[in-house]
């Protein structure tokens, strides 16, 4: 800012060696400073810890910096009291119930599909069919598109060599 720019002159201005920005104080890349000015707006219990908001609203009106919007956002994220007060708004989660220990081979197994993966003869994904009591793994390659064939490579690959299993876990 120069001396030359008077309030009337547009955006920025400079009077009795304070710069002016839009109106507000204007505030130098001076680390300290900006803390302080960030402390003042969030810690006193008469403002009560507003949020990024709240908080960006009060310094607006009266001081004005690049970047205020993110030193706002890291300081109330960095705020302990805040985080620990925070309210959820996500709904609870619900009971986790652990899986049963398979007891025999192959009784419990997992099926999962990997993909889209790149093109390789005509076959975009992989079928992972795991034994949960031996953690073996069976892999068949497959296209993403497959709906029903999960059963057919099923009967063809694993049924014929192991059993049918008493459960299947998949997503």
């Amino acid at each position: 800012m120069t001396q030359a720019l008077k309030k009337g002159d547009g955006l920025a201005w400079e009077e009795d060696e304070v710069a002016y920005m839009e109106g507000r104080i204007y505030v130098p890349n001076n680390k300290d400073i900006k803390e302080e000015i960030l402390k003042e707006h969030h810690n006193p219990a008469d403002v009560g810890h507003p949020g990024q908001h709240r908080m960006q609203e009060l310094i607006k009106r009266t001081y004005w910096w690049p970047g205020l919007k993110e030193d706002i956002k890291k300081y109330v994220q960095g705020c302990v009291k805040c985080q620990q007060n925070k309210m959820q708004h996500q709904k609870k989660a619900g009971e986790l119930h652990p899986l049963k220990i398979p007891e025999e081979l192959w009784q419990d197994i997992s099926i999962d599909m990997i993909g889209p993966l790149p093109r390789s003869n005509e076959m975009d994904a992989i079928l992972v069919i795991v034994d949960r009591f031996t953690k073996m793994i069976r892999l068949k390659a497959t296209t993403t598109n497959i709906s029903s064939g999960v059963a057919k490579i099923y009967r063809d690959e694993i049924w014929k060599i192991h059993r049918i299993p008493k459960t299947i876990l998949s997503d």
